[in-house]
């Protein structure tokens, strides 16, 4: 009776295997056809990674053999694809993780030598990037035509307390000299007392104080070698950035150049500055990566920089930038009728013709002014009708009237700004293009800091990133099975030739290791 309820009971619920249970299979039979380490596998098989200068791990006659470079490069595609950065971390997943144990034919390198592979492979993971970008473009994912431009500031592995200014070394030092001052008064009063041991706690305070005056003294020299505005010590490269409204993180700047068709990312590169000196870069990377004559770029107006703006113009590459809104002030008593905006240039005669029909010449003389650390020339424009015109206190407080400059890169700024002005919806796609990107990448994939330091290895880094973004996407796209058929019939100067012999030469390697264990067993 009771062997009866028993059996009534387990058979309520779903039996599993048993533990003891032997059970034959492969590694083949666990990973469908749609799974993307598939995908990751012929992508990495069927690229050159020497050729594209990753540091190859070669064959040698003493010693313990060691792992072949597309290995890691598989561990970082998967890590970067499923959330995991950690060395660490990848390293228990070759153990436990049955997809990794197929990607890697159930290898497991130690975290140490995962590590090495993505901090000396900076310049390697950058043009693999490219090299995607190359199949995209031929696979027919991306258009080419519409490219929006912006950034995203990434957290750098350097405090705040890390980074230091000219003003932030003054305020420290000037603290030293105060607290070493009150010490030292202190120390007089003791002597009188004397408290010996009073005394050698406040010369202890002393030293420490003279020591870390040293330390800064030698940052704010370091500083002025440098020529930069402020120093970090964790990580040199990183910069204290402007994220958002008045926030400010040490950080670096990702530049992304998206393209409209599938929203890929056709290039990128990281900078430790603000955007406001770093658009023709990326757009000429852009240009460069997609191989076309032309193209026409979305940027916001943190961009809006005349010298860039002209440099892309000469580059051939269209921009739509949004401009900043003028601000009416009454620094030089001008009025919202009078601004600069309402003066009408001529190219022919290089006049401005004011709002009272008068016309400002100018002697063709260049001026020089200094900004953002360089300069731009300028022409001045002025007119002597201004002296007797009745509506002079509208237009300039100025005695000898109203004087309008000219900058070099004028006429690229007001061609851009009459683009930006006649293609308002087209400009209102830029949003919808790119900046879901960021927004993946950090908010729902976490990758909103870098653990690297140097602006080389985190530019490798943040590559690899935008490369696992593509992959995926592409993924989503046309589905596991169609891209690897896509990139087994693509043809490209960095896809490798003899990947059948190499397959053949890693397997007999192998076979051969075998062999060689077991005459010594023997």
């Amino acid at each position: 009776m009771w062997e009866i309820k028993f059996v009534s009971l387990v058979m309520q619920h779903i039996i599993g295997v048993a533990r003891n249970q032997m059970v034959f299979t492969s590694l083949e039979q666990n990973i469908p056809d749609d799974n993307p380490v598939r995908f990751l596998d012929a992508f990495v098989e069927n690229i050159d990674l020497g050729a594209l200068g990753f540091e190859l791990q070669t064959l040698k006659t003493e010693g313990r053999p060691s792992y072949s470079t597309k290995i890691f490069l598989k561990i970082y595609l998967y890590g970067y694809l499923n959330g995991l950065r950690s060395s660490r971390k990848l390293e228990k997943e070759c153990t436990r993780n049955m997809e990794l144990q197929w990607l890697l034919y159930g290898l497991i390198p130690n975290y140490h030598s995962i590590s090495d592979f993505r901090k000396d492979n900076p310049s390697g993971l950058k043009k693999l990037f490219k090299v995607f970008v190359s199949f995209l473009k031929d696979a027919d994912l991306i258009g080419g035509e519409i490219i929006a431009i912006d950034g995203t500031k990434s957290r750098a592995h350097n405090s705040k307390k890390a980074n230091f200014n000219q003003k932030k070394i003054e305020k420290h030092l000037a603290y030293i000299e105060e607290k070493s001052q009150e010490y030292l008064d202190q120390l007089a009063e003791n002597d009188v007392q004397e408290n010996s041991e009073k005394i050698n706690n406040i010369q202890q305070k002393i030293e420490r104080l003279k020591t870390n005056r040293i330390r800064y003294e030698l940052l704010e020299e370091k500083l002025k070698v440098s020529g930069e505005p402020q120093i970090s010590t964790t990580d040199e490269d990183s910069r204290a950035l402007l994220v958002q409204g008045q926030v400010v993180e040490v950080s670096y700047n990702i530049q992304a150049a998206v393209d409209e068709k599938h929203k890929l990312v056709v290039a990128t590169h990281t900078i430790n500055r603000n955007d406001r000196n770093a658009l023709a870069a990326i757009a000429m990377e852009a240009k460069e990566n997609l191989g076309v004559e032309t193209f026409t770029a979305l940027v916001d107006k943190g961009y809006h920089n005349g010298r860039e703006i002209t440099q892309c113009k000469a580059e051939n590459i269209r921009t739509i930038v949004a401009y900043p809104t003028l601000v009416q002030t009454n620094e030089n008593g001008t009025t919202k009728g009078y601004l600069v905006a309402n003066f009408i240039y001529d190219k022919e005669s290089d006049t401005y013709q004011c709002p009272q029909s008068q016309t400002l010449k100018t002697t063709g003389s260049w001026h020089k002014k200094s900004r953002d650390g360089g300069g731009y020339l300028f022409k001045k424009y002025r007119s002597s009708a201004c002296k007797e015109c009745a509506v002079k206190t509208l237009c300039t407080s100025r005695s000898g009237g109203r004087e309008i400059d000219r900058s070099e890169f004028a006429e690229a700024v007001e061609e851009n700004n009459q683009r930006y002005r006649e293609n308002g919806q087209l400009y209102r796609k830029r949003q919808e293009i790119n900046e879901h990107i960021f927004g993946t990448i950090k908010r729902q994939w976490g990758y909103n800091h870098t653990n690297l330091t140097g602006l080389d290895k985190v530019n490798g880094e943040h590559s690899l990133i935008m490369l696992v973004y593509n992959i995926k996407r592409a993924m989503n796209i046309l589905g596991v099975p169609e891209l690897i058929a896509k990139l087994k019939s693509w043809k490209s100067p960095y896809k490798r030739k003899v990947l059948f012999l190499l397959k053949l030469a890693y397997f007999k390697a192998i076979m051969s290791k075998q062999n060689y264990w077991q005459k010594l067993a023997a």
